[in-house]
């Protein structure tokens, strides 16, 4: 409960150490916040006049320009989440954990007032999808659920279910009604891993997948004249080799493709044919009239009829539109017109995201505007919310928009009391892990009972850090990693960026000497000590005594001089003597981290003791993590050292990332074939590998995908794992919806087994073939007796299979 307790050990008795803390609980006090840094979702009124979002957990309307902002809800120890505008204008719908759990909420903006709609339970629920006919609301929940409700008959039916969505896909899975609200389209993954094209009758509860998921379609919309269907297609190969080797990827590979809904419909790309028109006599006015009325009685019941589809040979009829590939995002459908989102093309210098149309009359793509990060259609089809760099505006859908008239976020206050927002954002954290951890059964933990036990810390909590501590607490009763939280509305201390030299320092005479300056490799150029600079005449054993004219105090740390200088210009006093006098001025610009440089001279030091303890025969690589820095650096020194007959490969200290699968596909090409030549050298095939004996270091600090490393390494045969037994975190993460106030709490999704059902030893990690600890008195006299020990064994597979190309058979007389 929060609460000291003494223990009399000779009485086995108990009584409570009373505490007495004077303070004004500052952060405990109800404050009226600004919340329009806290927006995460949104959406606009159907005649684009209005948008909402939510922001801090309370839903907002704000006006496209001027008028009054309004938080509709209110509520400090509720969470309302995803709210979208009915077409009619008259609801906005959303969900709401005010009965403890997220249900489907509408506010009615005539009246006011708030209905909980649904009975769910337990879940999380993602974006909603208004019907035209502001009847039906349709969503995905977190267990990848389809469903759609009925707000006149309050029945939930589900209508599909997907398998491979997760965090990012359901935030982005999206849904477009037909205009008279009887079919819906969306699009889901398949077993293959592409993904196909569904459309729902609803009338007639009946579902039709009708594009076969041969390529990846993705995002259908209805054109709103219900003529057309459009989606994006994964179905343009266009490779990229790489400049190291013969690997290749099929980036960009997203076209626009329209499917005319029937069979009678012609193809936006028919080709055209002027036809003159034929001039009748006039006629009597009144009967044209009359001849008039009855066309537009016509329209209005051809208006009212159901939309008819021909999902018979649906996928035949599909046309690829003239839209240059690449990352083509969301769409959406006017009349005549199908708007798409660009992201930069991989590989691409451009970092611009285009909102477009193609105009199927023109048949021409144009701009609306040029950078925008998220977007949304009003029902109306006349209007667009963007949101660009943080700002919001409502523009046209026509060509060259400006952001001229921001939506007036700075009067979006919450009135925030911090108690019952804390158990808020607690309950989050206990349902987030309850509705996404990997298993079901949380471990065998009483989790209902946890949060019983844990919520008692809540009412004790003084601050959000201290919320932060319990929820830590709590969901490390799960017992399981990759279990990490953070962020949120909390006080942090001013943080002022460090200058750094690149040096190790040494207090001498009262002044700090350089007793070392930090050195990679003489090839590594991407970052270099700002005193090895060419023209800068500072050498190891000089002594800094002066940062811009100010004495650098002995009696501090030597860094607390350099406080706020990180990548600045700044002035050096040097000297050779720990005086002032006969002392030189340098000019440099200082480093923001040394980490990089220090990496660099770390595995330069070891690559050189592999060399000259081996000859020259034996390359040595460095791969601290599976993400992309890490990927980088595999890349890079493993093409610099393809000439060498055996590898050491060091992933101590490797904190994870991607699923190491292509590192160890590198490290494993087998020999294929040779090509000899005439003059030149002979090839080997695959070009870009080490075909000798290699050997990996593995270490406690090597975790998450620095486990998986050296299990797959193993797995595949390559070689001997030396040194300790890694971390053992292979429960992994695909993301999480964010707390209301922007902490964070990460929850396992998933959790690695073996071929034949085992497990990943969660917990316990890969144990090495040679276990070597890492002694620290050898460690302390610049010995690694781990990376010695693989010196030895790959030196004894070389032995035992030595390398070099073979010798082809005689030349033959053809």
């Amino acid at each position: 409960g929060g609460k000291l307790w003494l223990l009399d050990l000779a009485t086995d008795s108990q009584r409570e150490v009373k505490v007495s803390v004077i303070t004004d609980q500052l952060a405990m006090m109800p404050k009226k916040v600004n919340v329009k840094n806290y927006m995460m979702s949104g959406g606009i009124a159907p005649d684009g006049k209005r948008v909402t979002v939510m922001a801090r957990g309370d839903i907002f309307s704000l006006p496209a320009k001027d008028g009054v902002v309004k938080n509709l809800t209110n509520t400090s120890g509720v969470a309302e989440r995803f709210p979208a505008w009915s077409p009619n204008g008259k609801y906005i719908a959303y969900w709401s954990d005010k009965t403890g759990e997220y249900e489907l909420a509408l506010f009615d903006l005539e009246k006011n007032t708030e209905k909980i709609m649904t009975d769910m339970g337990p879940g999380y629920r993602y974006n909603i999808f208004w019907s035209p006919n502001s009847e039906m609301l349709a969503f995905v929940d977190q267990t990848m659920k389809i469903w759609i409700y009925n707000i006149k008959t309050e029945k939930l039916t589900q209508v599909d279910k997907a398998m491979n969505l997760y965090e990012g896909g359901l935030n982005y899975f999206n849904v477009s009604w037909s205009s008279d609200s009887k079919w819906m389209a969306y699009s889901k993954d398949l077993q293959s891993q592409n993904s196909a094209v569904f459309l729902y009758d609803v009338d007639n509860a009946k579902l039709h997948q009708v594009t076969s998921g041969f390529y990846s379609d993705s995002f259908p919309v209805f054109d709103p004249d219900g003529k057309y269907l459009y989606l994006a297609t994964n179905r343009n190969f266009s490779p990229l080799y790489s400049d190291f080797d013969n690997t290749f990827v099929y980036p960009n590979s997203t076209k626009l493709a329209v499917i005319a809904l029937r069979k009678d419909v012609s193809s936006p790309l028919a080709p055209k044919n002027d036809v003159t028109a034929v001039t009748e006599e006039k006629k009597d006015e009144a009967k044209d009239e009359k001849k008039e009325e009855k066309k537009d009685e016509k329209k209005e019941e051809k208006a009212s009829e159901s939309l008819k589809i021909d999902i018979d040979g649906f996928e035949s009829r599909l046309v690829l539109l003239p839209v240059d590939a690449g990352n083509i995002g969301k769409l959406a459908a006017v009349s005549g017109k199908l708007l798409f989102h660009r992201a930069p093309n991989s590989g691409s210098e451009s970092k611009t995201r285009p909102l477009k149309y193609y105009d199927l009359s023109e048949r021409e793509e144009k701009t609306i505007m040029g950078d925008v990060d998220a977007f949304a259609l009003s029902a109306n089809g006349k209007k667009l919310l963007v949101m660009s760099k943080s700002n919001l505006s409502v523009i046209d859908v026509a060509p060259e928009q400006k952001m001229k008239d921001m939506v007036p976020t700075s009067g979006m206050e919450a009135y925030i009391v911090p108690k019952e927002e804390w158990k808020q954002i607690f309950t989050d954290a206990w349902r987030l892990q309850r509705d996404f951890f990997y298993d079901k059964n949380m471990h065998g933990v009483d989790w209902d009972g946890m949060k019983e036990r844990y919520m008692k810390l809540i009412d004790v909590s003084s601050t959000r850090l201290d919320v932060d501590y319990v929820i830590g607490e709590l969901i490390g009763e799960l017992n399981a990693s990759h279990t990490y939280k953070g962020g949120g509305d909390m006080d942090y201390p001013a943080y002022k960026s460090v200058g750094y030299l690149g040096v190790d320092w040494a207090l001498d005479n009262g002044a700090y000497k350089i007793m070392r300056i930090v050195r990679g490799a003489p090839w590594d150029a991407e970052v270099r000590s700002p005193l090895d600079m060419p023209g800068v005449d500072v050498k190891e054993g000089d002594y800094v005594l002066e940062v811009n004219g100010v004495k650098i105090d002995p009696s501090k740390d030597p860094y607390a001089s350099f406080q706020g200088l990180g990548g600045q210009t700044v002035e050096l006093t040097v000297n050779s003597k720990p005086t002032i006098e006969g002392s030189k001025k340098v000019v440099v610009e200082l480093l923001n981290s040394e980490f990089r440089l220090r990496n660099l001279e770390w595995q330069e030091n070891f690559r050189k003791r592999v060399e000259e303890a081996t000859g020259g025969e034996i390359g040595y690589i460095h791969v601290r993590s599976t993400g992309i820095d890490g990927q980088d650096e595999l890349i890079r020194q493993f093409h610099g050292q393809r000439d060498k007959k055996g590898l050491i490969i060091d992933e101590r200290f490797n904190n994870g990332g991607q699923i190491p699968d292509r590192f160890v596909e590198l490290l494993n090409r087998k020999a294929l074939a040779y090509f000899a030549t005439r003059d030149g050298a002979t090839w080997q095939w695959p070009p870009s590998t080490v075909f000798g004996p290699k050997v990996m270091l593995i270490n406690g600090w090597s975790g998450s995908g620095g486990d998986a490393f050296p299990d797959y390494f193993r797995k595949s045969k390559i070689g001997p794992l030396i040194g300790m037994r890694t971390w053992g975190g292979l429960i992994g993460l695909s993301g999480t919806p964010p707390l209301i106030d922007g902490g964070t709490v990460t929850v396992p999704t998933f959790r690695q087994y073996d071929p034949d059902g085992k497990w990943f030893k969660e917990g316990y990690g890969v144990d090495p073939d040679i276990e070597v600890i890492d002694d620290p008195s050898m460690m302390a006299k610049g010995v690694d007796p781990q990376l010695e020990r693989a010196i030895t064994e790959v030196m004894k597979l070389l032995k035992e299979n030595p390398q070099g190309t073979p010798e082809h058979a005689p030349y033959e007389k053809r």
